[in-house]
């Protein structure tokens, strides 16, 4: 059989066994790859779980792919030491691109600046991870043409050397609020000090829960970075501008419940100054002076 394939395809008997070993080794491995699949859906209920123990698989089953192929064709691994020897140059040139994408990828496994899930960004691209790969991560484009923190519905793949020459802006290692910043113009005419009053409380009563788990999340977030924490509270800023004084309230909030809560801030807020007499909200205006003379 193999010497008749040998004479058929003018190859050596060798490496006609070589190559039907080749076929068969990679045959069995999608055969495994799936079954281990089938049974990793089925057993285990928790999505992320499921899709790091796939993950985590399928590397395992590629690299015992590549090195039984390469014993087989290359003779051990003396040879492939000297194999990967003589071609590390040229390599090193030609896959200049590839191996950046491959050190990005053993930096993002081991030193973990995100996972599947975060929200991230990282040279300009916004969005939540939904993928690792060898060579590129995937995520959910947020923000760009649509407002606040809401999905494009669009999917950027990211070479993964991007990691290591910008950096990583991760909402959820460590700290996982952010500071969000609602901006409230009233008329100089208006009564300021009320309308703060009414404000604070809203906004107290939105981030009431969040206080502290966010005071819980940075003592634990402290023994690993230099992080000091300060006022957690929300709390409502005032300055004069030129159409009227601007009370801004800050406060924390989850990154994707940021929106949700803005819109019902600013609908208590609005709610709230319809039932007072002396606050106004203000808007550009020109005003006009006639000075008398005599």
């Amino acid at each position: 059989m193999v010497s008749k394939l040998a004479d058929l395809l003018s190859l050596s008997e060798k490496s006609v066994e070589n190559l039907i070993y080749t076929l068969s080794t990679i045959i069995i491995f999608i055969i495994i790859r799936i079954i281990t699949n089938m049974i990793i859906r089925r057993n285990v209920k928790d999505e992320k779980r499921s899709y790091n123990l796939r993950k985590t698989f399928t590397y395992v089953y590629s690299a015992l792919l590549i090195y039984s192929i390469c014993s087989v064709w290359l003779n051990g691994m003396q040879s492939i030491g000297t194999f990967l020897g003589l071609a590390s140059a040229g390599l090193a040139i030609a896959l200049h691109d590839t191996i950046g994408n491959l050190a990005g990828f053993i930096f993002i496994e081991t030193r973990k600046p995100f996972r599947v899930g975060d929200r991230i960004e990282i040279n300009g691209h916004q969005g939540d991870v939904i993928d690792i790969r060898l060579f590129q991560f995937s995520v959910v484009e947020i923000g760009n043409w649509v407002d606040s923190d809401q999905s494009t519905g669009r999917i950027i793949h990211v070479p993964n050397n991007l990691v290591l020459k910008y950096p990583t802006a991760n909402s959820h290692v460590g700290f996982e609020y952010i500071w969000n910043e609602i901006p409230v113009l009233i008329t100089f005419e208006s009564n300021w000090k009320r309308a703060k009053e009414i404000m604070l409380d809203i906004a107290q009563e939105q981030a009431e829960s969040l206080s502290a788990g966010a005071q819980n999340q940075i003592r634990r977030a402290a023994r690993k970075y230099l992080i000091v924490a300060g006022k957690l509270t929300p709390i409502v800023y005032t300055s004069v501008k030129d159409s009227g004084i601007m009370l801004t309230i800050r406060y924390l909030v989850n990154p994707r419940m940021r929106r949700g809560t803005e819109q019902k801030i600013w609908e208590e807020i609005l709610t709230a100054f319809e039932k007072e007499s002396k606050i106004d909200l203000a808007y550009p205006t020109i005003r006009y002076f006639n000075q008398e003379t005599s």
